[in-house]
C-alpha cells in the first residue's frame, strides 16, 4: 500500500501538480482543527488571500486543470457566502429569530469546511495553470431566515454539480476528490435540515445526478457582482451555454410542490429567454436520483406537470430542452431550475 502511495505521488509530480507538504507552516486540510473548529469572524487561510495565483512552470494543462478552475471559481461564491454570514450576523441574531443556540457556530465551522476546499482545489490545479481568485459576491437574502433558506438551495446545487464534475474527470484521484468533497456537502445540507428546518433529511436512496454540471455551475453567476472578478481570472464556467436562468413560481407559504402538480417556470432574464418553434414539441424534463423523466412543455403558458412517479422527497432538477430526454447539452434550452420538495416551510 505505501509503495502504490508513492507512486501516485510522483505520478502527480510529474503532471505538475503540488500536494501540499505542510512544511511552510500552513493548515493542511485533514491535519489542522482550523478547517474543523475554528469560529472567528477573520477569515481562515486561504480565504484571507483571495487574488488568483499564476502558472510557476511553463507546460501543457494537468488532465483536470480546466475542471478543478471552474470548481475553485464556485467554491469562492460557496465560501464568500458563509464568510459573509459569519461577519453579517451574531448568534444572537439566530437565536432571536428562533433558530437553535449553536446555529452561528456550525456556519462558522461549515465555513471552515469550504475554506478547506478552496485549498483541496487550489492543490489539484497543476502549477502550470491559473488558479482563480476570488470576485465579489452579493446574495438574495435579508434575514437570518432567508439566509438558512439559502443555504439550503447552495448546499443542494453544490452536491448537484459535484456529481456532475466526476462525469468529466480523467483522473481517479480528482474522482475521488469531488465524491469526497460531495459527502461533505452532503452533511451539511443534513444539518441544515435537521436543526433549522425540523424535518427528515433522509431524500430517498440516491441523490439527484445532473449530467451537464457546468449548466449548475453556470446558476451561480447569478451572486457575482459584474466587474468585480480579477481579470487573470479565466472565463467562469468555461465553457458555458449562457442558457437562459429558470425558476418557477412559488406554490405560496406552507406548500410545497409534489409529483403530480402543475408548475410553472419563469425566465430570471427578461432579455435572454428561449425561442420556440409554434410546430415543434418541447420537453420540461425532470431529473430525481438517477431518474429522467419528460413531460410535455407548453410554450404559451410556460408550464408543466412534475412526474407524478417521483417519491416525495429530497431534490427535482428540471431543464426546458427541444429533445425529449435532454440527451446532450444542446438540446437543453433553459435552466436548469431547483425544486426543493422538502421542506414545505421553505416556500
Amino acid at each position: 500500500m505505501a509503495s502504490m502511495l508513492v507512486v501516485a505521488v510522483a505520478a502527480l509530480a510529474l503532471l505538475g501538480i503540488v500536494q501540499r507538504a505542510g512544511g511552510d507552516g500552513l493548515p493542511v486540510p485533514g491535519e489542522s482543527s482550523i478547517y474543523d473548529t475554528y469560529t472567528g469572524v477573520a477569515p481562515p487561510y486561504p480565504g484571507n488571500e483571495t487574488s488568483p495565483i499564476l502558472p510557476t512552470t511553463s507546460g501543457p494543462a494537468g488532465p483536470d486543470d480546466l475542471l478543478f478552475q471552474n470548481l475553485l471559481a464556485a467554491e469562492w461564491a460557496i465560501y464568500s457566502f458563509y464568510q459573509q454570514g459569519v461577519e453579517v450576523f451574531t448568534a444572537a441574531n439566530f437565536t432571536d429569530a428562533g433558530y437553535l443556540n449553536s446555529t452561528y457556530t456550525r456556519i462558522a465551522e461549515i465555513r471552515d469546511n469550504e475554506a478547506g476546499h478552496l485549498l483541496i482545489f487550489q492543490e489539484q490545479i497543476s502549477n502550470y495553470s491559473i488558479k482563480p481568485g476570488a470576485c465579489k459576491y452579493q446574495y438574495p437574502y435579508d434575514s437570518p431566515a432567508s439566509y438558512l433558506v439559502l443555504q439550503t438551495v447552495i448546499e443542494f446545487a453544490s452536491m448537484a454539480f459535484l456529481t456532475g464534475l466526476v462525469l468529466q474527470a480523467k483522473l481517479d484521484i480528482s474522482k475521488s476528490a469531488l465524491v469526497a468533497i460531495g459527502q461533505t456537502e452532503t452533511q451539511h445540507l443534513t444539518w441544515g435540515l435537521i436543526d433549522n428546518w425540523n424535518i427528515d433529511p433522509f431524500s430517498g436512496p440516491s441523490n439527484t445526478i445532473y449530467p451537464y454540471a457546468n449548466q449548475v455551475l453556470d446558476v451561480t453567476k447569478q451572486f457575482v457582482i459584474p466587474g468585480s472578478c480579477p481579470t487573470a481570472n479565466p472565463p467562469y464556467p468555461y465553457p458555458s451555454q449562457n442558457l437562459p436562468p429558470l425558476s418557477h413560481t412559488s406554490p405560496g407559504k406552507g406548500n410545497a410542490l409534489l409529483p403530480g402538480s402543475n408548475i410553472t417556470f419563469t425566465y430570471n432574464n427578461a432579455s435572454n429567454v428561449p425561442s420556440f418553434d409554434a410546430n415543434k414539441q418541447y420537453y420540461a424534463v425532470f431529473f430525481h436520483g438517477l431518474l429522467t423523466i419528460s413531460k410535455p412543455f407548453d410554450t404559451a403558458t410556460n408550464s408543466s406537470t412534475i412526474p407524478s412517479q417521483f417519491e416525495e422527497k429530497g431534490i427535482i432538477m428540471a431543464v426546458i430542452a427541444d429533445v425529449e430526454g435532454a440527451p446532450t447539452q444542446q438540446s437543453v434550452l433553459a435552466g436548469p431550475n431547483f425544486i426543493l420538495l422538502q421542506p414545505a416551510g421553505l416556500y
